[in-house]
């Protein structure tokens, strides 16, 4: 099987060109990446020489480019997206352009090439929040800021192309993802990387918003099973069912890294922060697939690899990101 993977430097995509090359021996992986601030080729620089993976740096907001690129691959993964929500709130139309206008550009590729799958990767903040219970498939969608709209609408339109065109879309939408390589902008490596300097944790508002948490590699064994049993046209989400308070995920790395509950700073809460998201995995699971790492031990897992792995994340830490940071927590 040939596989194009888009946006396989980054955190969740990375490890997904792991996980496939090391479980199939026959399969081929071209990553196509822009190589944004998030994009970090060492994050495979375990597969580098492998011969049956490439990289091409590209936009795929480029179709062109796509078009000439994407020939000929049975499945197109598509995890390029700008992610984290409180960018989106300051800059929107990047998002808007990224993850709508980019996945248009893949759709038509993949729709004039005849590709044989395309799959979708989305998010369960597409939903909104939701007080009791769990999200199904069929939920309706409520984005609350700039990045769920632009994922809601990726979604929207590759449905569309099935609808239409018959593309064999299918669409993955999973929970919080949390693991080792992850960008330090995003919560769980934030505060792990903080508190191993010292440095405050800065928490949103009182902290009790509440998150489903998805080990990055159950998550991209998720994603392979839907890539090869998952029906066409149809939506899937992805959940360990791990929900708990930001302030508790807090007070855990705390206790990984041994450092005191004094770290916690509460700062004023981001605008259209949702409460608490929540999705059923049961149509996930009926294809086979199951969570394997219990939050406790993904979370060790986790923060013993930030422990040990002080250059990767320091050398992020003094580039954009530290600007990026002061600017956005008033913090240093």
């Amino acid at each position: 099987m040939k596989i194009a993977v888009t946006g396989g430097a980054g955190f969740i995509g990375s490890h997904f060109i792991k996980h496939m090359l090391k479980k199939y021996g026959d399969y081929r992986i071209v990553n196509i990446d822009k190589l944004t601030y998030a994009g970090n080729t060492a994050n495979l620089e375990e597969v580098k020489k492998e011969k049956r993976y490439g990289f091409i740096k590209e936009d795929i907001c480029n179709r062109e480019a796509m078009e000439r690129i994407l020939k000929g691959y049975d499945a197109i993964v598509n995890f390029a997206a700008e992610s984290h929500v409180d960018r989106a709130v300051n800059q929107p139309e990047l998002f808007l352009k990224t993850d709508v206008m980019g996945a248009f550009s893949l759709l038509e590729a993949a729709r004039k090439n005849g590709t044989g799958k395309y799959v979708q990767i989305s998010s369960d903040e597409v939903y909104g929040s939701r007080e009791k219970g769990s999200f199904t498939e069929s939920s309706p969608l409520n984005p609350a800021n700039p990045y769920s709209a632009s994922k809601a609408s990726a979604d929207m339109l590759s449905l569309s192309y099935h609808k239409t065109y018959g593309l064999p879309v299918t669409i993955v939408r999973s929970s919080n993802n949390y693991g080792p390589n992850q960008y330090p902008e995003k919560l769980i490596p934030l505060f792990t990387t903080n508190a191993l300097e010292n440095i405050p944790l800065p928490l949103y508002g009182n902290g009790l918003q509440k998150r489903e948490w998805l080990y990055v590699e159950d998550n991209c064994r998720a994603i392979d099973i839907i890539l090869h049993r998952g029906a066409r046209g149809e939506i899937y989400n992805v959940s360990a069912g791990n929900e708990k308070d930001n302030i508790a995920v807090a007070m855990e790395i705390l206790r990984l890294t041994g450092k005191p509950e004094s770290l916690i700073k509460h700062v004023k809460d981001r605008p259209g922060h949702d409460l608490r998201y929540s999705i059923s995995s049961s149509k996930a699971e009926k294809l086979g697939w199951r969570p394997e790492v219990p939050f406790e031990k993904g979370m060790e897992i986790t923060v013993n690899w930030y422990m040990k792995n002080f250059q990767w994340w320091q050398k992020i830490r003094k580039g954009e990101f530290a600007g990026y940071y002061q600017k956005q927590y008033g913090m240093k």
